[in-house]
């Protein structure tokens, strides 16, 4: 019981750790763009930046307090794992990627986190199919090849909305979040422009794939390895392979 719990309290500290490490340069970035002060500087980030970085602070935070609010609200279950996986995603792509500028000193930081987010959309998409159908896992009369067609097509149309909203942040914002032009703001043409984004949604395909197949296999061998990644709608302690509590 007492390892359980302190299990649990690393969980809540990595958590509210995040949530600080979004909280603290959202405030600071708010306070700098509110006073007027110069925030680029010359062949640096300018205005614009420092405010997509702002807002994708206060996007993680509520990406991390909506899913803990719907826990409690609608009964929803998130797998602990799964919802500390999500949690470092976020700090890795918004306080290392943004903040702390990974995206741009740490090479294939970009393309490493958008195949995470492809796995782990992937295993949203096996959540689904369970969700709308009421069940606590993924009801045994659909086909184990449907369900994984399914949940990668899921991922992967998540990945493009994705996409879309890097476009609208590069139109609105004078952002360069799809890399379609050089650093000292030479507009690339053609497939060079092109290529930032097609990379995205490549990597987002292979890891849809890798979380398609391993739950493909877990369902039609009935090894429960997709079930302790799953979303689940209503209080359950036990997953994977054995019978219902």
């Amino acid at each position: 019981m007492k390892q359980h719990q302190k299990k649990k309290n690393w969980g809540s500290i990595f958590v509210v750790s995040v949530l600080i490490s979004f909280i603290v340069p959202a405030g600071y970035l708010l306070l700098r763009i509110v006073s007027g002060d110069k925030l680029g500087s010359p062949g640096g980030r300018g205005r614009e930046d420092y405010v997509l970085m702002l807002l994708q602070c206060l996007l993680g935070v509520a990406a991390i307090l909506i899913p803990a609010k719907l826990m409690h609200r609608w009964d929803i279950e998130i797998p602990k794992v799964m919802f500390l996986l999500y949690v470092g995603f976020l700090y890795c792509a918004i306080f290392l990627g943004e903040v702390r500028s990974f995206y741009y000193n740490v090479p294939h930081w970009d393309t490493i986190l958008h195949t995470c987010s492809g796995a782990m959309l992937g295993a949203l998409g096996f959540s689904m199919i369970a969700i709308f159908n009421n069940t606590e896992r993924i009801p045994l009369n659909l086909s184990p090849l449907f369900v994984a067609v399914f949940a990668f097509c899921f991922a992967l149309a998540l990945g493009a909305v994705w996409e879309i909203y890097e476009f609208a942040a590069d139109v609105l914002l004078r952002t360069n979040m799809q890399k379609f032009a050089l650093d000292d703001g030479t507009e690339l043409v053609g497939q060079a422009a092109l290529r930032d984004t097609m990379k995205d949604i490549i990597v987002d395909a292979i890891g849809a794939v890798a979380t398609s197949v391993i739950g493909y296999v877990s369902l039609k061998y009935e090894k429960g390895w997709i079930d302790k990644l799953m979303i689940h709608k209503g209080k359950t302690k036990k997953f994977g392979k054995g019978k219902k509590e």
